[in-house]
């Protein structure tokens, strides 16, 4: 991911493929493949959601953007909402 567009289109793909997931049966009655599927989903949003918000903060404060990187899967899981 080059760019804030790049990402946010990549957000938008997994939001879509989210929703995709959610609406084949109403949200229940997944299957367990489907629901790991759902969950990696959601772990991606949330690791490029992080990227995303990293890169704003730099720009803001007059850093460089590319310097913001894509984190682990746990260190963005273990963050307090």
């Amino acid at each position: 991911m080059t760019d804030d567009a790049s990402i946010q289109d990549h957000i938008e793909q997994l939001v879509a493929r989210e929703h995709a997931l959610l609406e084949t049966h109403g949200g229940a009655g997944l299957s367990d493949e489907e629901r790991a599927e759902l969950e990696r989903v959601r772990v991606q949003l949330d690791r490029y959601w992080d990227l995303l918000r990293q890169r704003r903060a730099q720009e803001e404060f007059g850093l460089d953007p590319s310097e913001a990187t894509i984190r682990d899967a746990a260190t963005v899981e273990g963050y307090e909402q």
